[in-house]
């Protein structure tokens, strides 16, 4: 069972600000750049209203998850501030990721819409919501010199029961195992 592929992060914070110019498609692009910076699940995403992000304290964004009833308080950085900084404030009681029918949109529309903006990545990976929490994770690991302790804490902030399950998840275990057969020449 192939899961999904994580998208490489700089390449999805582009096309999220590319899309944010363009008036039918700018709620995709704050998808993206929301989802690849907070590394939260879609259901989760989905749920968020404007009061959410908007009224933070500090820019802390808190929610209870909804797969593991945990509660989460995420730091919203400069990449989401300005994301969100690009739309004129509606009501604030109004979920945020809403097509222009007023309705919220479904997993699977967002799973549709990601495979054909990142069309070129589909054609090789399996492209998902996921992936873009995958992304998350791949840029806190890289980022964190591919180190244990970035590892510990995607453990954490993904409530996976071990490292190893963090480390597949990330597809960090196949490219190790890859990386052995490649160094036996």
């Amino acid at each position: 069972m192939k899961g999904s592929d994580y998208i490489e992060y700089d390449k999805a914070l582009n096309i999220g600000f590319k899309l944010l110019k363009d008036k039918k498609k700018r709620i995709l692009g704050l998808y993206i750049i929301t989802a690849i910076n907070t590394g939260l699940r879609c259901g989760d995403i989905l749920k968020l209203k404007w009061s959410d992000i908007l009224e933070a304290n500090n820019n802390t964004l808190k929610l209870i998850e909804q797969k593991t009833k945990k509660p989460r308080s995420i730091q919203l950085n400069t990449n989401v501030l300005r994301a969100f900084n690009a739309f004129k404030v509606p009501n604030l009681s109004e979920h945020i990721f809403k097509s222009q029918k007023g309705s919220v949109y479904s997993i699977q529309y967002l799973n549709r819409a990601l495979k054909d903006i990142f069309s070129i990545e589909s054609k090789h990976k399996n492209i998902s919501t996921h992936s873009l929490r995958k992304s998350f994770g791949r840029r806190i690991y890289e980022s964190n010199n591919e180190s244990e302790k970035a590892l510990l804490y995607l453990n954490e902030i993904f409530s996976h029961s071990s490292i190893a399950t963090t480390r597949i998840y990330l597809g960090i275990r196949q490219e190790e195992l890859n990386n052995l057969y490649m160094n036996m020449v």
